[in-house]
Order: C-alpha cells, then structure tokens, then sequence
C-alpha cells in the first residue's frame, strides 16, 4: 500500500448525499479483486450517458457533460470533496479501489459511512470528516475558484487552503501510523515476522508431528 503523508492536490466537489458504494462502483464490475482497473468506471452510471459493462471500451462511450468529474477545470483531480454519509450501502472494499485507482488520495466530507470509512485507510486513501461547514466552505471556494487545490498534511492533521488558512483534523493514532507508513493489514502482521519465525520453529520442535516437510 502506497504511503501517505503530505499531499497537494486538485479539489473535485462532488455536491451529493448519501452517496452509496453502488454508485461509487456500480455492482456489475465486482468481478475482479486485482485492486486495480476499476478507476474508469468510477461514478460510471454518472459518468456516462450509457449503461456501462465490464470489457467496454469506456474511451468510446458517451460522456454526461453535466457530471463534475467530466468538467476539464476537474482533471486530474486528487482530493474528492463530498457531503454527508459518503460510502454508504454496500460494504465492497471494491469502492476505495475506484478511488485510488481513478487518482483520489483523500476524501473530505462531514460524514462517511462506517465501513467505507475503514476501507479507505486499509487502501491509502486518508478520508476526513469536518463540520459541515467547513465543508460548505470548501465547496463554494473550489467553485468560485478554478484550479483550487489543497495542502492535506497527514502528520501535522492540517490542511492548508490558497488564502494560507489552516484547519485541522483529527486521526486516531493506529490509522494514521498505518496509513502515514503504507501499511494496511498485511504489512502490519509482516512486521512481525520475525517472531511468528521464531513462534513456528518452536512449535515445529514441540510437536513435529503437525508438520508434514
């Protein structure tokens, strides 16, 4: 897993509530578990005038002009702006995927959906929950202003607008070890490696007959 720690990035607004997984990553595309190649049908019943399958080619399929992460001024987008109860419905660690893969490394809303909310720090996304309005804010500024990008610190937990204002947020301390390190589940049970080695070869000499060599 990708480390996180200080990022500048574009600010998409995605101005809806209750954005459920299923909108995130429609449930025809769960086929896979690679963890990669879902970013294309990110928001795909959205994104696309069309109804969307897995194998299309999504470079010739008609695009929603109307949808934000269409708009040019939105490319290469980093840090997704939501609204309240992003990532509810369906658990699919499937969603976080689309993010990542897409390019999202971090998500600001008021409020996430507790599973969601989990899967985004075992899959390098930092997710930050702020008062409403400091998310209001933060919405009619990316609007106003074209190219409006944040600074999103994750070992000081600020983040830094144009204007050079600071607002603060609040990680709890395993997450944010975990993620500011790129560990998600695996690495972190790797870092004990060396003692379940230890652990094995006792247990190999205690009762050698579980071990089939």
């Amino acid at each position: 897993m990708e480390a996180f720690t200080k990022l500048t990035g574009l600010v998409a607004p995605l101005d809806r509530s209750n954005v459920d997984t299923d909108a995130i990553i429609p449930k025809q595309f769960l086929k896979s578990i690679k963890r990669t190649g879902f970013g294309p049908n990110l928001f795909d019943e959205w994104r696309y005038l069309d109804h969307g399958e897995p194998g299309m080619d999504n470079s010739t399929r008609p695009l929603n002009p109307d949808f934000v992460l269409n708009q040019p001024r939105y490319e290469g987008a980093e840090i997704l702006l939501a609204r309240t109860n992003f990532g509810c419905g369906s658990s699919r660690e499937h969603a976080p995927w689309a993010l990542l893969d897409y390019g999202f490394r971090c998500v600001i809303a008021p409020s996430f959906a507790d599973i969601f909310f989990n899967n985004c720090f075992k899959n390098g996304i930092l997710p930050i929950v702020l008062e409403e309005k400091i998310v209001d804010r933060l919405f009619a500024e990316a609007a106003a202003n074209e190219g409006y990008r944040l600074t999103v610190d994750l070992e000081a937990e600020t983040i830094t607008l144009p204007d050079g204002d600071v607002i603060n947020f609040d990680v709890e301390p395993d997450r944010k070890h975990s993620l500011y390190h790129g560990l998600d589940d695996i690495g972190i049970t790797l870092q004990q490696a060396d003692a379940i080695a230890t652990y094995e070869e006792r247990r190999r000499k205690q009762v050698p007959w579980l071990f089939n060599d």
